[in-house]
């Protein structure tokens, strides 16, 4: 049988030389090495010899089969590249056309407005900070004074992490405001401090041409000595015209959250109408475009920061809601739904 193995392989090489095509040279290989070729034919006598000549043969069939498929692949890629050079020769290739005009990306309407946000407070002395989406209840709720029974959880229809929670932290939970960082980083860094937040935040919401599930927020948060609600107002004004890019006023009422005292909702100026009353600002002349206030001593305690000796105050802007009106974008669902035709128009 040793005698039979070699002559194949003699024979298979000696085909394979002469081949001139990739289908005949397929053709041979299946006629060799196929499932029912002329190897596996010979193969199927090996249970007739003995233990000793089984070893042999074995080894040499399988070293035979090596060597034909390689063969086999060598003599394809010799095939392969002679059908190149005749193409090369007898085809024509102008290689000075220029190549297919490439697709440009764009960059994302809300990442823009990030970058511009982190920009502009940046130049106002801000640090930008950032925190974890999968937050823990004593973060996301507790520590900005929002205890268990309190009813302004039923304000934050909240996505809770099934079977997920420990003893010191709670439930986790996908954080509903990016207020947790706020805690976060006063704990590590005390004070004084002057950070902002940008980052997505989620909840069980409804979505509409005005909600959305998953949605972007940026925080933003001062802590030093003789802080007032006139530092807050002088810096919201100066960053919503930049950021708006014409003269912005704005105006201050009350409102109520749970993690400032007092609590305002802070309103800008229609930009479209200059407050005489259009669409856009629902003919009242202004647009409410955040929260904000002084932070309530029980967020600067859970930050380990003493409320007799530091003031702060804090604000949160929706990036989706400032981008609708600085693009007149009419529906915030259009931010989520992967559709290049509006992607490309910034």
């Amino acid at each position: 049988m040793e005698k039979i193995l070699q002559n194949l392989k003699k024979e298979a090489l000696e085909n394979i030389q002469k081949i001139e095509s990739p289908e005949k040279l397929y053709a041979l290989e299946v006629e060799f090495l196929g499932k029912k070729g002329r190897l596996t034919d010979i193969l199927k006598g090996i249970k007739d010899l003995s233990t000793e000549e089984k070893k042999v043969v074995g080894a040499l069939s399988n070293t035979i089969k090596k060597d034909l498929e390689e063969a086999f692949s060598n003599k394809k890629t010799e095939l392969e590249k002679e059908k190149l050079a005749k193409e090369l020769k007898t085809e024509f290739f102008d290689t000075t056309i220029p190549s297919p005009e490439s697709q440009i990306g764009h960059i994302h309407p809300l990442a823009q407005l990030q970058k511009e946000i982190e920009d502009i407070f940046s130049s106002m002395g801000f640090s930008i900070m950032d925190g974890p989406e999968v937050e823990s209840e004593h973060y996301n709720f507790n520590s900005l004074n929002i205890p268990d029974d309190h009813p302004a959880r039923d304000m934050q229809d909240t996505f809770f992490i099934k079977n997920k929670s420990s003893k010191e932290e709670g439930r986790l939970l996908m954080r509903t405001q990016t207020s947790p960082v706020q805690v976060r980083t006063m704990q590590k860094y005390g004070a004084p401090l002057r950070i902002i937040v940008p980052g997505r935040t989620f909840r069980n919401e409804a979505t509409d041409a005005k909600h959305e599930m998953t949605f972007s927020q940026v925080e933003g948060l001062l802590i030093d000595k003789n802080i007032s609600i006139g530092t807050l107002k002088g810096i919201m004004q100066e960053a919503l015209s930049a950021i708006m890019k014409k003269e912005t006023v704005i105006r201050l009422r009350p409102g109520y959250f749970p993690f400032v005292e007092p609590g305002l909702e802070l309103d800008f100026r229609c930009v479209f109408c200059n407050g005489k009353g259009c669409k856009t600002c629902k003919h009242e002349g202004w647009i409410e475009i955040a929260g904000a206030g002084m932070v309530h001593k029980n967020v600067l305690i859970a930050g380990n920061i003493d409320p007799k000796e530091y003031q702060g105050w804090a604000f949160g802007i929706g990036f989706e809601r400032l981008a609708m009106m600085r693009y007149e974008i009419p529906d915030i669902r259009y931010f989520l739904s992967g559709d290049l035709r509006f992607i490309k128009q910034f």
